[in-house]
């Protein structure tokens, strides 16, 4: 029995079907999408928005869920979280402060994450050729808890590549989220009340969380020029051999 060949027009519209929904036009998708964040964060400010003109009929828990939401919203499309975190800190203070943008932190992370690994993991894993491109992504394709935990605690990557990196990695989302959540606990505490502390630069607390932000950026920078002159040596020793 002779199978019933395939109209032209069902052919042409499986192949369309296939090259809109291939690995590149799904990256070309997640460029476009984060392009125009990062338009619309130049723009706006958003930001400014969060801390000045925050509803005013909004109080309480209500407040803190709604600025949690917008954090992640906003982290997602490039915002400094240092600025969100102070303004969390100067509308909430310490406590809610803290909690708010924690919640918010994991949720941009979770948006980012899933962006990445739904529009560019297909298209972009084919392309990790070099060193460390390789070395980055076997750690955290193997280690990705403790991998993320460390990048988290030292604030040396940014926040939008370390998401997209593990993205393309086959880092697990548990592992990711609950790593993210953890390790920006300190800093992000830090940056919150410093935040709440801002009318009074010269308070005990104010100074405390400055100090701990200067030295884990410190920290990070350091632990950044090691990584990096090592890959450098490791480089420099399988050329000469």
């Amino acid at each position: 029995m002779l199978e019933p060949v395939p109209r032209p027009s069902s052919t042409l519209a499986i192949r369309c079907t296939r090259a809109l929904f291939s690995p590149w036009s799904r990256l070309s998708l997640l460029v476009a999408m984060l392009a125009s964040g990062a338009v619309l964060v130049v723009l706006y400010e958003p930001q400014r928005l969060l801390s000045a003109g925050w509803p005013g009929q909004l109080s309480g828990g209500a407040a803190v869920v709604l600025f949690g939401v917008a954090y992640g919203v906003c982290s997602a499309a490039f915002v400094p979280r240092p600025l969100l975190n102070l303004a969390a800190g100067a509308l909430f203070g310490s406590q809610a402060g803290t909690v708010s943008a924690l919640a918010g932190t994991v949720l941009g992370a979770g948006i980012a994450f899933t962006l990445g690994r739904v529009l560019g993991q297909d298209a972009l894993r084919p392309l990790l050729r070099g060193r460390w491109l390789r070395a980055a992504d076997s750690q955290l394709s193997r280690h990705g808890f403790r991998s993320m935990l460390a990048i988290r605690l030292f604030p040396g990557v940014p926040f939008a590549a370390a998401n997209y990196c593990a993205a393309v990695s086959r880092m697990g989302y548990v592992p990711f989220l609950l790593a993210t959540g953890l390790g920006s606990i300190p800093n992000t505490a830090a940056y919150v009340v410093a935040g709440s502390r801002a009318g009074s630069p010269t308070s005990p607390a104010f100074l405390i969380a400055m100090g701990f932000i200067v030295l884990t950026g410190a920290a990070a920078a350091v632990v950044a020029w090691r990584k990096r002159h090592g890959l450098r040596g490791a480089d420099g020793t399988a050329d000469r051999a």
